[in-house]
């Protein structure tokens, strides 16, 4: 038989039925020897060992058939298609709750309720108590519920340990909301979701920010849910559930269990469960939640199906919204990938016929796109220009609120002597260290490395050391200083670090009142924030020079995305973009407003310069504390490929060189066919992992890498 083992090797392990039992089950839950350890692994084959008197018996069966066959094999060929070990099978299959084969702590209640003793008891002194009591009168509440009105789990915890309060079988009652009548863009995405029942689908929904896209996604989820019907929703990042969960609670009537790393064990293997037995019929989680055992599956939805995050970088490299339609596919239901700005890859597969486009060209209700700007900073001093100052000024007396995008942390990228040029430098990698005022102290957001300023120049000793550029934290500082009696909000991870910091953010903001938010990429995602009537992204020109070939297409998104944040409401939205390039090209094409033609620019160029997703593509990276070692396994590795027919380039450094200490290059490997890439290179890692060399470097093969 063959077993999953959660080791970093290239292999599956054969082992013996337990003495006297019957084979167990593929998808079964077993324990086996490893050297001098146990570990739980997964039987994913029955196929009878070939050398059977040198091999062990599986100890223990702790569950039998708990997976299916076919979600076995799903993720079994996504680890020969992303080339990562066998043995990730076990994490992407199992919680980690079901990893070890001790006892693990239950999850906590889904509902609780008043008891007699709560009901009576004398709670003057304890006044979150008391309005905790008040919530539970008359009803069970939802511990989600209860959550997300503040109420602790400690109190909680306090309450149920003194017998106020306990578990309840009995889930609130949900009524499902009706929703806003839809337009004809809306309803023919509707008839045409709803047409793909019960067969595989595949749907791109390309809506413009604000058009209505998850009201689409709600009228299929009801329809298709019918009676036991399960209804799976990706989303790329935790801060983007709180909103979406309840939305769809009111309007399926149905509770949202989530999956997501933010959870705790017993809360992630309570959803994994649920679904597993059909109790969970929506479930909203991030891309770890493809690999859910679902009971009877109806619609699979990927929000932001663009976004990088649904990419995991590492360990099981694999992308979630390609996996989940592949899942789709076995599954037999049509899937939806939403998002306003379309991943390149998406686009061409409908180019190829394999995914079908719904568009939805104009915002939902009376909003309407905004105005686009384009503001010369050429000339201008400080990270704000006038100009920019004084259209902020413009929206805030008017009752407006206002996005400012930049994408770094931190006070200032680069702190730098201006007598003799020093910069403050990472010893460990290639990149300049951040000033951060706030806490006084040089970080790098590379490898986390943390440090104190010097009072002067290390080189020179000269005392003029000066911050160059601006991040987060130093605009938020400037825009105090210009706006002292608005609101200022910095959204960035330095700034927002509580479970729940994000989505009390969003309330707070969501009161219309005038206010300034600045932040990082956290603000362009799609978050609904009707107050706001100017967006602009401060720095567009990085990614108009970078040398990865992907910077035009994240670059174009970002800004679409952040331009999609103003005039969702019934007030007129401005967008702005502040360059010292305005007559850039790629600007030029971004300020057309129409995200699909500049996309389909990009995929001609593409075509045109055989890169994905007009070729497949593999990344074979090597490190090393020292720079030889990577390369000579490289060179090893790429007199290998080349020999199996394959088109190889390298080695070359990584962009970012040095990283954390280490010495980093890759391999290009590729191919005009992608599945001939990929089952090239699965035959080929064994040999890979026999090379002397691969002993002495840490090295990892990533199939159609986002990250270069």
């Amino acid at each position: 038989m063959q077993v999953a083992v959660p080791v970093p090797l290239p292999q599956l392990f054969d082992y013996l039925p337990p003495a006297g039992e019957a084979p167990p089950a593929v998808g079964s839950r077993v324990l086996v020897p490893f050297g001098r350890r146990r570990l739980v692994g997964l039987v994913v084959s029955q196929d009878p060992a070939s050398l059977e008197g040198a091999l062990k018996p599986i100890e223990d069966v702790l569950d039998q058939g708990l997976l299916t066959p076919e979600l076995v094999e799903l993720a079994r060929w996504c680890a020969r298609y992303y080339l990562f070990p066998p043995g990730e099978l076990v994490n992407l299959l199992l919680p980690t709750a079901l990893r070890r084969s001790q006892p693990f702590r239950p999850a906590a209640p889904e509902a609780w309720r008043l008891t007699a003793a709560g009901l009576q008891a004398d709670l003057e002194r304890a006044p979150r108590q008391a309005e905790l009591r008040e919530q539970l009168l008359g009803a069970p509440r939802s511990r989600e519920q209860l959550l997300e009105q503040g109420f602790r789990p400690e109190l909680i915890r306090r309450m149920h340990q003194s017998g106020l309060i306990e578990a309840s079988e009995q889930q609130p009652e949900l009524r499902p909301e009706p929703g806003p009548a839809l337009n004809d863009e809306q309803r023919e995405a509707v008839v045409r979701l709803l047409a793909a029942r019960r067969r595989f689908a595949a749907f791109v929904l390309a809506g413009v920010t604000g058009s209505g896209k998850t009201e689409v996604y709600l009228r299929a989820a009801r329809a298709l849910m019918g009676r036991r019907g399960q209804v799976l929703v990706i989303v790329p990042e935790i801060g983007l559930t709180p909103q979406l969960v309840r939305r769809f609670e009111r309007r399926l009537g149905q509770r949202a269990w989530t999956y997501h790393s933010d959870l705790s064990e017993g809360e992630r293997l309570a959803c994994w469960q649920a679904a597993r037995s059909g109790r969970a019929r929506l479930i909203i989680g991030t891309r770890s939640a493809v690999f859910l055992p679902l009971k009877q599956a109806a619609l699979i939805v990927v929000d932001e199906e663009h976004d990088s995050s649904l990419k995991q970088q590492d360990g099981a490299r694999y992308h979630g919204r390609d996996v989940a339609v592949l899942r789709a596919q076995r599954e037999q239901v049509p899937i939806v990938l939403g998002s306003a700005t379309p991943a390149l890859e998406s686009l061409n597969n409908i180019d190829q016929g394999r995914y079908r486009l719904l568009r939805l060209r104009r915002r939902a209700g009376q909003a309407q796109e905004p105005r686009w700007r384009v503001l010369d900073q050429r000339g201008q001093t400080g990270p704000l220009s006038d100009a920019l100052l004084g259209l902020i000024r413009k929206h805030l007396m008017a009752g407006g609120q206002v996005l400012l995008y930049r994408n770094r942390r931190g006070f200032a990228p680069v702190l730098m002597c201006k007598a003799c040029g020093w910069s403050a430098e990472c010893t460990r990698c290639s990149a300049h260290l951040t000033w951060h005022q706030v806490g006084e102290r040089l970080q790098c957001h590379h490898c986390g490395a943390v440090q104190r300023p010097p009072r002067r120049c290390p080189e020179c000793g000269d005392p003029g050391l000066v911050p160059l550029g601006a991040g987060t934290e130093r605009l938020e500082a400037l825009l105090n200083e210009q706006f002292p009696d608005t609101p200022v909000h910095r959204v960035d991870r330095d700034r927002l670090t509580g479970k729940h910091d994000f989505e009390t953010l969003l309330e707070t903001v969501r009161d219309g009142r005038p206010c300034i938010l600045v932040g990082t990429q956290m603000l362009a995602k799609g978050h609904h924030l009707p107050g706001v009537t100017l967006a602009a992204v401060l720095d567009v020109d990085q990614g108009l020079f970078s040398a990865d070939f992907r910077a035009p297409e994240r670059l174009g998104q970002a800004i679409y995305q952040v331009a999609g944040r103003a005039g969702r409401a019934d007030r007129e939205g401005e967008f702005v973009l502040q360059t010292h390039h305005p007559e850039h090209l790629l600007l030029e094409l971004l300020g057309r407003g129409d995200y699909l033609l500049f996309a389909r620019q990009l995929l001609e160029e593409r075509r045109a310069a055989a890169l994905p997703p007009a070729s497949g593509l593999a990344l074979l990276r090597a490190e090393s504390q020292q720079t030889e070692p990577a390369r000579r396994f490289l060179r090893r590795a790429a007199d290998i490929l080349q020999g199996s027919g394959l088109n190889v380039s390298g080695p070359v450094p990584a962009i970012m060189t040095r990283r954390a200490g280490f010495w980093r290059y890759q391999l290009w490997v590729q191919s005009a066919e992608r599945a001939r890439l990929a089952n090239v290179m699965a035959g080929q890692l064994s040999q890979l992992q026999a090379l002397p060399e691969a002993r002495r470097v840490r090295w990892h093969a990533d199939m159609d890498p986002l990250d270069f």
